[in-house]
């Protein structure tokens, strides 16, 4: 990939490799073998900074032919959505029957669904589709940019002047940053369904308690858009990771293998991380 200036980003030096070729010993070993890291972080955070910007600038393509999104969008979206339904409604049936638990000890059953709903909007359900979404449509965004590295497609659109970034990864970026808060909004109904069927059905809670009380606790602005504000930053950050391992990673089968794994470990480490970030923010 070309930077700015026309300057061509290569993959630093593995340490390890570098160790082997040069065991030396006392204070400079030890400089060495603390220090490389180091230098590997700082250039992978600069890469991946640059990477950002060349996706956003190279945008235009996948703005201006919305069909390339909207088939991404199709692929990534209806992949994870059974397994964001199924693990929503499931969520839900814990939270209702913790809160019924929890609650029961003061005599504050009706408030369930009010729990459930603040719980589901505000923080589990945007980590919790967050986390999903990496490992399903993550790790398939980086092993499909990965398998086309390591077949030699991406270097055939080079050969043929199509850009790589602005034809396959542009609008995946998109698409998922579109996909996620949708995602996170089916996660957050089917996790309101499953406390409603254990409160209601199970507990025997009266139905028009547990919609009243949600309705006057819960928020639309306060609590339920700022989960979904947080997804799209969530999808960004997904994204991003997911195209980055994959545009970079060894074009091999075990290449392509490892990429995936650190789309996983990286990618949800950055939504928790963000989640933290962002709730520091934005907390009453």
């Amino acid at each position: 990939m070309t930077g700015e200036g026309g300057t061509v980003m290569k993959p630093l030096p593995k340490p390890q490799l570098l160790g082997k070729q040069r065991r030396e010993t006392g204070i400079a070993g030890t400089v060495r073998r603390v220090g490389w890291p180091v230098v590997e972080a700082v250039y992978n955070l600069g890469g991946g900074l640059r990477f950002s910007w060349s996706l956003f600038a190279r945008s235009g393509l996948a703005l201006r032919r919305p069909s390339l999104i909207i088939d991404h969008l199709r692929q990534i979206g209806v992949g994870t959505l059974i397994i964001i339904l199924v693990s929503g409604l499931f969520v839900g049936f814990v939270l209702g029957l913790q809160f019924y638990v929890l609650l029961e000890r003061y005599g504050q059953v009706e408030v369930i669904g009010a729990g459930v709903a603040l719980t589901l909007f505000r923080e589990l359900g945007p980590v919790a589709a967050g986390l999903l979404f990496v490992g399903c449509a993550g790790t398939s965004i980086t092993a499909a940019i990965g398998l086309k590295k390591s077949s030699e497609q991406i270097a055939a659109m080079e050969v043929m002047a199509v850009d790589p970034v602005a034809r396959e990864l542009s609008p995946r970026l998109w698409a998922s940053v579109l996909a996620l808060p949708l995602l996170t909004v089916y996660f957050d109904a089917v996790g309101v369904i499953g406390g409603y069927l254990i409160a209601v059905p199970q507990i025997g809670l009266d139905e028009g308690v547990f919609w009243m009380e949600m309705r006057e606790r819960v928020f639309f602005y306060k609590d339920f858009a700022l989960g979904i504000f947080k997804s799209v930053f969530f999808g960004f950050a997904a994204a991003i990771i997911s195209l980055y391992e994959g545009y970079y990673c060894v074009p091999t089968a075990e290449g392509v293998a490892r990429a995936t794994t650190r789309t996983v470990v990286k990618g949800s480490l950055a939504i928790l991380g963000l989640n933290f970030v962002l709730t520091a923010f934005t907390i009453e």
